[in-house]
């Protein structure tokens, strides 16, 4: 792992707890909705959060 600053480490968990807010949003949003284009397009932002999220996670590996 690189060596992060304070700062790094802070928008580092700022964007961490944005993509975790948007996976569970986008989530809630695909199973409350009848409609199955919408749903599949709420499933897959929700997959492109969950990704960055993984991705970013890396960062403190």
């Amino acid at each position: 792992m690189a060596n992060l600053t304070g700062k790094e480490l802070s928008a580092l968990e700022d964007q961490l707890d944005f993509e975790h807010v948007c996976v569970c949003k986008y989530q809630a949003a695909a199973a409350e909705t009848q409609e199955t284009a919408l749903r599949d397009c709420y499933n897959q932002h929700a997959g492109q959060h969950q990704q960055n999220f993984n991705t970013l996670l890396t960062f403190l590996k």
